[in-house]
């Protein structure tokens, strides 16, 4: 699985303009919606919602990563909103969201692999602070796109490239 592959530029939205978690969750599904990626838009953020309950899917550094693995998904997505400024959401360091990337998958088993690949996927790019300050600083889906593409994009201060995030310090599962 590629970005390539996973991001949508109909499903990416940069200088969004929202106060709090459930204005920008509502602004992002209705993207999902839009493409058909869910089926029914209250019952796939319900389902994100019973996700948030079991832990914070804020992973530091103005990053969250909420999802939902719900009946109502059709196919399995990605949206990703560049907020305006800071919203609250809980995270392993206290700092709200700025970037959020939100997944949309199935509630069958083939989903769950699916879910397993997304987090790698992104935890292993969200690893360099290089991608998260681009993402930050994104004004275009195209940006953001970037960010995520672009090889060059790996921190120099980073001795390996890219550091992969801890999944067992998130509570993303």
């Amino acid at each position: 699985m590629e970005f390539t592959e996973v991001l949508d530029k109909k499903t990416i939205v940069t200088h969004l303009n929202v106060n709090n978690k459930a204005e920008a969750l509502d602004a992002m599904t209705e993207m999902f919606l839009k493409t058909g990626v869910v089926s029914d838009k209250q019952e796939y953020i319900k389902d994100v919602y019973i996700r948030e309950e079991i832990g914070e899917t804020g992973i530091g550094d103005y990053i969250a990563i909420p999802h939902g693995k719900s009946k109502a998904v059709v196919t399995p997505g990605v949206a990703i909103a560049v907020l305006d400024h800071e919203i609250e959401w809980e995270s392993l360091d206290g700092k709200g969201a700025k970037v959020i990337i939100l997944f949309a998958v199935g509630a069958d088993n083939d989903a769950a692999q699916e879910h397993l690949k997304l987090l790698a996927m992104f935890s292993k790019r969200l690893g360099d602070q290089a991608v998260i300050n681009k993402l930050i600083e994104a004004d275009t889906a195209e940006d953001v796109v970037q960010a995520f593409t672009e090889e060059e994009s790996i921190s120099e201060n980073q001795p390996n490239g890219e550091e992969e995030l801890d999944l067992d310090e998130i509570s993303i599962m």
